[in-house]
């Protein structure tokens, strides 16, 4: 079986890495201000589905935050900071 070796480019060790524009902690910051407040939430469902609706951040946690929706037939769901990082969730302050 063949040896992959990667050589060190410009910007990391290969052109597959993923390179995210900011870091976790800023998202939980950013998070954290937003507690307890009305938000707007766009989740992207994969295969072109965007599921979107206005609820409040109910919980914010180590790993993860809480948003209970408006609508009484959806339920509290939580959410991943590295979901924001990474786009599959947007979050924007009513």
């Amino acid at each position: 079986m063949p040896h992959i070796l990667f050589k060190k480019a410009k910007f990391g060790y290969n052109n597959l890495m993923i390179k995210s524009t900011g870091n976790i902690e800023s998202v939980k910051r950013a998070i954290g201000l937003l507690a307890e407040k009305r938000v707007k939430v766009t989740q992207n469902l994969g295969r072109n589905k965007m599921a979107s609706y206005v609820g409040e951040v109910t919980g914010v946690y180590g790993a993860l935050f809480t948003v209970r929706p408006e609508s009484p037939y959806l339920g509290k769901t939580s959410f991943s900071y590295s979901e924001i990082l990474m786009g599959s969730v947007m979050i924007k302050k009513l």
